[in-house]
């Protein structure tokens, strides 16, 4: 009646569609009970960390704008929040121009940018801040990019042709931190 490549490729079918689910609903167990991670950037420190300066951290959800943009980006997005700061952590495992600082990103969203400087944190650490003024709303801006071995960069452009030129080695950790003023 059936000859045995019929049943075969019946029951080639019949197990991927039981396989299918089965990795599906795998891979969103997996994902659900993960702690958010996010890296902890001091020099030489390629350790995770689901707080920020002493505070838990809890995931925010994307913006349709940050989703489409993810969507295309060779890495990680995520948004995180203490309670008070919002951080937005890019993973990147090769060097591109979608990496790019988050000025661009501010002034894309209506953001006028002032007070550009370069700061150093508590354990020496070099950032990029910058203040954001939209409507009655004032941010302080903070951000930085770390390699592999601890080398950090406050110019993505500078970052990149480290990359590209293989004078920084990934992965490469960008951490933006928003705190209202």
């Amino acid at each position: 009646m059936f000859d045995n490549s019929f049943i075969n490729r019946v029951l080639h079918k019949s197990l991927w569609l039981l396989l299918l689910p089965a990795c599906v609903l795998w891979a969103a167990f997996a994902a659900l009970s993960r702690p958010v991670l996010v890296p902890d950037t001091r020099a030489g420190n390629s350790e995770f960390t689901t707080e920020w300066q002493g505070q838990p951290l809890r995931p925010l959800a994307l913006s349709e704008v940050e989703e489409r943009f993810a969507r295309r980006f060779p890495g990680t997005l995520s948004r995180l929040t203490n309670g008070t700061q919002v951080l937005v952590l890019r993973s990147v495992d090769r060097p591109t121009r979608m990496l790019h600082p988050a000025t661009d990103c501010y002034q894309g969203l209506g953001y006028r940018i002032a007070a550009q400087q370069l700061e150093r944190d508590a354990d020496q650490r070099l950032w990029r801040c910058f203040e954001a003024t939209r409507g009655g709303q004032r941010l302080r801006v903070c951000e930085r990019i770390a390699d592999a071995g601890g080398q950090g960069f406050t110019d993505t452009s500078a970052w990149y042709w480290a990359a590209v030129l293989g004078q920084s080695r990934g992965p490469w950790q960008a951490l933006t931190v928003a705190s209202p003023l």
